[in-house]
């Protein structure tokens, strides 16, 4: 039986054109397969509007393509329903997509879509709003918040508001309920994962399942700035956990209580709240097509990053040849976009 596709792109994520991954939709998805079609948004809730329709009117998979926000504003429309969330990422985290092991190439992300192997996964509420994959309180709400204040989007940016603000960033007291009882921890923050990462390869919870039916709660205590350095590559080759500052521990539902109202994220989306804060897991409610061939988490950063530039090089260099430009000129392009090659003067 034929089903029915829709893909939902947003043409200005991760300032990337999109017409590349336009290309890739029309030639690589199987039309023996599905009936599909395409719409773009043009404002931010656009994707929610374009996502709750289509799961009225029945379509099997309705494909995110764009960045986090994106990816987000997708699957909380499809959650408890028999329509399931496809990814093309487009963004610059993909936090979703990468913890899932999906392609940056979207040629390869297509051909994962027609295979249409659905899983059900976990998702997470914060005072009753929907996640995927982390959410928190502290200094990554704090950065979130700022980061989302900011003119320019990126890692560097991020990285930016990081340094900038690390250093003076006060950490709060919090009281931390769950099933198993009551404890109090003075806290840089405090990070709820559904998922092992918040994007970029960026691992705060290295062995997180979006499966198990439980979110890992990460309690980073204060450091100094000495350790500030460690800290950050140990969030990349995901050894975060053996640090003697982080306190860890798996849970369904925890009420986190803290010294007054401000700012918490979900999925890198500030929002003000009250100082009670209540994080809970949904359990195999959330339809997701994945990635059938995705490997263990066994691959170092090194190999993550590696793995990420050569899928892009492979699509950019086949692009390139479809268009008849120089490969010689363009590749060049592509390396010192990538950093791999000082920028020529021309």
């Amino acid at each position: 039986m034929r089903q029915r596709l829709l893909y939902i792109v947003n043409p200005i994520s991760g300032g990337k054109n999109k017409l590349p991954v336009y290309r890739a939709i029309r030639r690589h998805t199987d039309a023996s397969r599905f009936d599909f079609s395409v719409c773009h948004t043009k404002a931010a809730g656009e994707a929610a509007i374009f996502a709750r329709k289509a799961v009225a009117e029945g379509y099997d998979i309705v494909v995110a393509v764009g960045g986090d926000g994106t990816i987000n504003e997708v699957a909380r429309e499809v959650i408890h329903t028999k329509t399931a969330l496809g990814i093309i990422p487009c963004g610059s985290g993909n936090g979703l997509a990468r913890h899932l092991q999906l392609p940056m190439n979207p040629e390869k992300a297509v051909r994962i879509i027609n295979q249409a192997v659905i899983h059900h996964l976990d998702y997470g509420l914060i005072n009753g709003q929907p996640f995927f994959c982390t959410c928190g309180v502290g200094f990554d709400a704090f950065i979130s918040l700022k980061f989302a204040q900011s003119d320019k989007r990126g890692l560097q940016t991020y990285i930016e508001n990081v340094l900038s603000s690390g250093l003076n960033y006060k950490p709060d007291t919090y009281t931390i309920e769950d099933e198993s009882g009551t404890v109090h921890h003075r806290a840089f923050l405090i990070a709820c994962a559904n998922a092992s990462q918040y994007g970029n390869n960026a691992y705060i919870a290295p062995q997180a399942s979006m499966k198990d039916g439980l979110m890992d709660v990460i309690i980073m205590e204060p450091f100094s700035a000495i350790e500030a350095p460690r800290i950050a590559l140990q969030l990349f080759n995901k050894t975060l956990p053996k640090n003697s500052h982080i306190k860890m521990f798996q849970t369904r539902k925890v009420r986190i209580t803290r010294s007054s109202d401000g700012p918490v994220h979900r999925d890198g989306d500030p929002s003000s709240t009250g100082a009670e804060i209540t994080v809970e897991l949904v359990h195999g409610e959330f339809p997701v097509v994945v990635n059938p061939n995705a490997k263990g988490r066994k691959r170092s950063f090194v190999q993550l990053v590696r793995d990420d530039i050569f899928e892009l090089w492979d699509w950019q260099q086949n692009t390139i040849r479809r268009s008849g430009k120089s490969v010689a000129k363009q590749s060049r392009k592509l390396l010192q976009r990538i950093k791999v090659l000082p920028k020529s003067e021309e």
